[in-house]
């Protein structure tokens, strides 16, 4: 099989780099045709190697989380993509006819989350016979339409395939809507990489509710903010009234707060670009004006951007040293690992017990399932010379035993 795919990936070189101008129309629109297929088809070969990947635990060998973070790191997808992507691995096992019209071109990849969809949500009150009808009809009789009519027809399958219970089927879908609602709520900030993040999630009607009343009062008309602008404006100072509270929990061992890292001009008196905990850079004037709402905790950086100094240390990994921990890791300092700072503990480098010091050079941020793997022994941390730590896998992950470092925190 390696020979047939070095075979293809040759191919498909050869293809992506013919310039395709001197194709008269109806070779151009067949050829769009054809490489579709084929990448449709080329899908179902990924995701038949993904599920033998999986079946052999191979991403928790080489210590991944899961195999949705592994193919995160292997793939360079994102995590959304890769859990949609073993998920449906997963199914075209377990379901047949729809792994051969996956394989075979006849549907493709959005169609088939679908229909993965359908029969997991079919699958526990109807009977086998009537799921499999139901998978069968929407892959031969609905495969021409796009994703947004498809799914439409998949919600209303079992009007075609079993009227008798469609009705009972759509009440308990209802119930079923309206569960999913409050198990799947959620609330994600994306950043864009250009300055900006987006917002995204979902909450059930009566979460909606409540959100609209706190922002509501805050998005009164005017006229030089659009009513998205004065959503978001909105949703901010909601925020900033909540922080000004001081009755927010702790959080990682720190009263919640905002960060920024900032280099002082001695000779000058002034400020300069600051950096948030997630090395996204402020202006001089946006410092300024979280300086005037702030708690002031000094970080002396020296030239390469190493951490010289951070106000008073503790004994434990709390206040001004958890802080410069954050500063320095951004996070879970394990290599390919993106869990936050509010998600990891300060671990002692040599072991408090053995007489290590509660000290920055002693210490590093790490997520719980990384803290319980590296006090397994299975791999080693240290400090590398610049003050920064980096992590000895094992000979059978690493037969050379090559330092490795968590590259998603990193800010220089």
């Amino acid at each position: 099989m390696r020979e047939t795919l070095e075979q293809l990936r040759e191919i498909a070189g050869h293809c992506a780099g013919t310039p395709v101008w001197s194709l008269p129309d109806t070779d151009l629109i067949d050829a769009l045709h054809t490489v579709h297929d084929a990448q449709q088809m080329l899908a179902a070969v990924k995701l038949h190697l993904i599920r033998e990947i999986e079946g052999r635990n191979l991403p928790i060998t080489q210590q991944a989380a899961s195999t949705a973070v592994w193919l995160r790191e292997r793939l360079h997808v994102s995590i959304h993509t890769a859990r949609r992507t073993v998920d449906l691995a997963k199914t075209l096992d377990q379901r047949p006819t729809l792994d051969t019209a996956l394989s075979s071109g006849t549907i493709n990849v959005e169609q088939a989350h679908i229909v993965a969809k359908t029969v997991h949500d079919l699958t526990d009150e109807n009977s086998p016979d009537v799921v499999d009808l139901a998978e069968k009809t929407l892959i031969a009789e609905f495969a021409d339409w796009e994703p947004a009519t498809f799914r439409k027809a998949a919600e209303r399958i079992l009007a075609h395939v079993a009227p008798e219970v469609a009705d009972e089927a759509d009440r308990r879908a209802a119930e079923r809507d309206e569960k999913r609602a409050q198990r799947t709520r959620a609330f994600t900030l994306t950043n864009n990489g250009d300055g900006r993040y987006r917002v995204t999630g979902w909450l059930d009607a009566e979460a909606a509710a409540i959100v609209n009343a706190a922002l509501d009062p805050l998005c009164k008309p005017d006229l030089e903010r659009t009513p998205a602008q004065r959503r978001a404006d909105a949703l901010v100072e909601v925020c900033r009234l909540a922080l000004r509270t001081e009755q927010l929990p702790d959080n990682g061992g720190d009263r919640p707060q905002v960060a920024v890292t900032v280099p002082y001009d001695v000779v000058r008196k002034e400020l300069g670009v600051g950096q948030l905990d997630t090395g996204e850079r402020l202006t001089a004037e946006q410092v300024r004006r979280l300086a005037c709402d702030a708690h002031i905790l000094p970080i002396v950086l020296g030239g390469q951007g190493q951490i010289l100094d951070v106000g008073q240390q503790r004994r434990l990994f709390t206040g001004p040293l958890r802080r410069a921990l954050v500063v320095r890791d951004g996070g879970c300092a394990f290599p390919g690992c993106d869990r936050p700072p509010q998600w990891c503990d300060g671990h002692h480098i040599r072991h408090w017990t053995d007489g290590g010091d509660t000290a920055l050079n002693n210490g590093v941020l790490l997520c719980g399932y990384h803290h319980r793997l590296i006090h397994r022994g299975e791999w080693e941390v240290r400090m590398a010379d610049d003050g920064r730590p980096e992590f000895i896998p094992q000979p059978y992950v690493d037969s050379e035993r090559r330092p490795r470092r968590n590259i998603y925190h990193r800010r220089t």
